[in-house]
């Protein structure tokens, strides 16, 4: 089995994102996100916040930088990486999640717009993170669909099993 660090976070930025390059001149956007859990202390319920880095590569952090706006509800889903190093001579680390895709879910402090979003892909190569095109285009456009048809069942299932 292969391992996995897999993180799906739905959150609020704590601050407008910031759109820089690598000397190569990938985009790399970066943005951090609170996100909330209620938990029982004594005899109340309190709110403890925990705070997330999230980096998006490619072209969908240049397209996606201008809308991510401090108070901005958001969700990412990507996979979670430490980033370890020594500061006066104490080894710290974090925890960053590198965004494979990322949807605007409401507005905010930052905007007036609410809904749709941007469904960004991420892959890692040789080179670090790139990005692949998405799959979808912006949601919340109006879009015109084909009507589902039906299909017919593939198994009939017609022993006497009582479930």
């Amino acid at each position: 089995m292969a391992d996995m660090s897999i993180a799906i976070l739905v959150g609020r930025l704590t601050r407008d994102a910031e759109l820089k390059y690598t000397n190569s001149g990938q985009a790399i956007c970066h943005f951090s996100l609170a996100t909330s859990t209620r938990r029982k202390k004594a005899d109340q319920w309190v709110d403890e916040a925990s705070f997330w880095d999230v980096d998006l590569w490619g072209k969908q952090g240049e397209t996606l930088n201008q809308y991510l706006t401090k108070g901005k509800l958001v969700g990412v889903e990507g996979s979670m990486r430490q980033d370890r190093w020594e500061q006066d001579g104490q080894p710290r680390m974090k925890v960053v999640i590198n965004a494979n895709s990322v949807q605007l879910l409401g507005g905010g402090q930052g905007g007036g717009q609410s809904g749709g979003g941007y469904n960004s892909s991420a892959s890692s190569g040789d080179n670090g993170p790139s990005q692949q095109p998405a799959g979808r285009e912006w949601q919340g456009r109006e879009q015109t669909r084909a009507p589902a048809q039906q299909m017919p069942p593939t198994d009939d299932f017609s022993d006497d099993i009582p479930f």
